[in-house]
């Protein structure tokens, strides 16, 4: 962020932001002067919280003397101000046994990991599992079941497995069958499983393949099996952040259901970090769907053991707690990769 404060200003910035988070009330000179011991005058406070209200840092609630934090200031708090604190042994220990304790399958340990992360956070803890679509290609194969179905069994480079039931609306033989896997498998050769979606679409609109009907009931068979899935999304805690108090009023917590309901745009938002290493914070507007109802989004990749990459991070107010939440999430991220690097 391109704001330059002095250490004056920093100081006392950061004991507005802090004050704010633990009480959700409007801060005011004294207060500042009084709680943190600062060697400045309620005067000087009331002059330098008067320059952050001119720089869009604060600004003055129509009710109080008192200021509060812009997303502004949240965000060069965040990126320069923040002193995170180490994850307790007494959360290391209970993100560890309600993870591990899961069960060994993928979606019992994930939805595990949304509810630790609401609970430990007090906010909402949100998951997205990996996406099968993002691993390459290996092969296809097809299996005759009789009365026109067909089993296909897609497998990935990592070694994932998919299996899917088709109706078909003719019978094949399974010779037919292995022929149309093995035309498949040198079509997608080397594509990810959403890139071999689209290679199918494409030579399904080739002209030339309406002259072979093996090819074409081939791609047929295929763009049934080689489904893009949507994202299997898990939430816990929404009712937590509606304890918040500036979420009180009906008309807010409308605004904050109807972002969180919005399951796409906050998947949109969590793709993005699937490229980024570390932590990402969303603050407010940063975040799609939710520039008017105050909310931030703390969140960080995690990768299986085959290689794919998931999301997990805790959603909240602007005037969340990151010093604790950062390193819970970091935390999480970090452990969750490790206990599926094992399965």
């Amino acid at each position: 962020m391109d704001v330059e404060l002095s250490q004056r200003s920093r100081q006392i910035l950061e004991a507005i932001v802090e004050d704010y988070i633990a009480t959700a009330e409007p801060v005011g000179s004294s207060a500042v002067a009084r709680r943190h011991s600062l060697s400045f005058s309620s005067a000087t406070v009331r002059n330098v919280m008067a320059n952050l209200e001119e720089m869009g840092l604060l600004t003055s609630p129509h009710t109080s003397a008192g200021r509060i934090p812009t997303e502004k200031a949240y965000r060069f708090y965040v990126d320069s101000l923040v002193a995170l604190r180490q994850v307790t042994r007494e959360e290391k220990r209970q993100i560890i046994r309600h993870c591990r304790t899961a069960g060994s399958g993928l979606s019992g340990i994930l939805k595990e990991t949304s509810r630790t992360l609401s609970t430990l956070s007090n906010y909402m803890g949100i998951v997205v599992a990996p996406r099968f679509t993002t691993d390459v290609f290996r092969h296809i194969e097809f299996i005759r079941l009789g009365n026109r179905r067909i089993l296909a069994i897609l497998v990935s480079s990592n070694g994932a497995v998919q299996n899917r039931l088709l109706e078909t609306g003719e019978d094949m033989t399974q010779d037919d069958l292995l022929r149309m896997g093995t035309y498949l498998n040198s079509l997608m050769e080397g594509l990810t499983i959403a890139e071999a979606r689209q290679r199918i679409l494409q030579e399904m609109q080739n002209e030339k393949n309406q002259y072979d009907q093996m090819m074409s009931r081939a791609l047929m068979l295929s763009e049934q099996a080689v489904t893009v899935e949507s994202e299997e999304v898990f939430v816990e805690g929404q009712a937590r952040i509606l304890d918040q108090p500036e979420f009180s009023d009906v008309g807010r917590m409308r605004e904050i259901f109807r972002a969180v309901e919005h399951k796409g745009q906050l998947v949109q938002l969590l793709n993005q970090c699937m490229t980024a290493e570390g932590v990402q914070i969303y603050i407010g507007s940063e975040s799609p769907g939710s520039s008017s109802a105050g909310v931030s989004l703390i969140a960080s990749r995690f990768v299986t053991g085959s290689n794919t990459v998931g999301i997990l991070g805790v959603i909240g107010p602007t005037r969340m707690g990151y010093s604790n939440v950062i390193p819970i999430v970091d935390y999480t991220a970090r452990l969750v990769s490790r206990i599926l690097s094992e399965q």
